[in-house]
């Protein structure tokens, strides 16, 4: 009994597949020791850039290139292995083909660390939907990977893949098409996500109405407007509109215009003039540049103030109130230089019937 067991080890091991799993293991372990000495190195010159997905990189192919180089060390050597040449052929497309997912598994870890590099930036964090976009774009990516490793496959095992091919194009062209706009808002969504036009809680103007973005989506945005009212709008009819941002200012303006009455002399107008300029560069939130206080017209009744200054301040609310304060202290300045705001008015001359 034990004779005949020794026996069949020795024919066993003697068989060209058995020899075939040995080298792979073989090849495998050389594989892994070439990979385990490479791997230092590489991190060296990774560790040398202040970037730390190149680090990360290093570490997450270190595996699957390990096995694809274990793969073509035997390819390489089953020239010099005793092999019957009816076995060449199919061990060489077994090799083929494993190589292919291994370079699939390759490319899956290259893009799940895109993903994660690409979703730790600015953009990403703070834009919810931009996230969605990079998780939906990895998925996309992974699944025309998979399609174009079993078309590789099915050529490495001898199948013809031309009409196969064919059919996919001619699927995808289909698929395209009816997909249109779903695929045009997703590229939209991803377009607002990384140039950011706007954000969400901004005040923008779009179109005839103003409002607040509430939600960037993955098809649509929705804006709400001063009347209360949402408006959606697919993201990629709004990539390509001209977006306002009113949350993008820095500073607001103050633009007017104030009529004096005609009673008005010229020293009481430079004196108002004077005022004027004189509070708006004392205000604490003034911006220095561009003030203008100038005389700029007779008017039909009022002599008119060209008013124009910029406030260092981006919150509505307290422009708002800066606005009112310098506004009433016109009208304190106004009243002080002995001249009054006109309003607008109209003299009527009756005339009477000639003497007859």
């Amino acid at each position: 009994m034990i004779d005949d067991v020794l026996a069949w080890l020795r024919h066993a091991a003697s068989a060209p597949w058995t020899i075939a799993i040995a080298a792979v293991v073989c090849t495998y372990v050389v594989g892994r020791i070439l990979a385990r000495l490479a791997r230092p190195v590489l991190s060296r010159i990774a560790g040398r850039t202040a970037n730390e997905w190149d680090d990360r990189l290093v570490a997450a192919l270190a595996s699957p290139l390990s096995f694809v180089l274990a793969l073509q060390v035997l390819r390489v050597g089953s020239r010099w292995l005793d092999f019957d040449p009816g076995v060449i052929a199919p061990l060489h497309g077994v090799i083929g083909v494993v190589t292919t997912l291994a370079v699939l598994w390759t490319t899956f870890r290259v893009i799940d660390l895109a993903h994660g590099v690409l979703g730790q930036r600015s953009w990403a964090i703070d834009r919810p939907s931009s996230r969605s976009v990079l998780a939906i774009g990895s998925r996309f990516t992974k699944v025309a990977m998979i399609a174009i490793a079993g078309v590789v496959v099915l050529s490495q095992l001898g199948v013809s893949v031309a009409s196969l091919v064919a059919g996919l194009g001619i699927g995808g062209l289909a698929v395209a098409l009816a997909a249109q706009k779903t695929l045009e808002n997703l590229f939209g969504t991803l377009s607002i996500g990384i140039d950011q036009p706007m954000r969400e809680g901004d005040v923008v103007k779009l179109y005839d109405f103003v409002g607040t973005v509430e939600q960037i989506g993955l098809r649509s945005t929705r804006i709400r407007t001063f009347d209360r009212t949402i408006i959606t709008i697919p993201n990629g009819e709004l990539a390509n509109q001209r977006i306002e941002s009113y949350a993008a200012r820095d500073r607001l303006r103050l633009a007017t215009t104030i009529g004096l009455v005609y009673e008005t002399t010229a020293p009481q107008m430079r004196v108002v003039l004077d005022k004027l300029e004189q509070i708006l560069r004392h205000h604490p939130k003034i911006w220095p540049e561009g003030i203008t206080v100038r005389f700029k017209e007779l008017a039909a009744s009022s002599l008119d103030i060209e008013i124009a200054a910029w406030f260092a301040t981006s919150d509505w609310a307290e422009f708002q109130g800066i606005r009112q304060d310098v506004l009433l202290d016109f009208m304190a300045a106004i009243e002080a230089a002995g001249s009054a705001i006109a309003f607008p008015t109209r003299t009527v001359h009756v005339v009477g019937p000639a003497p007859g």
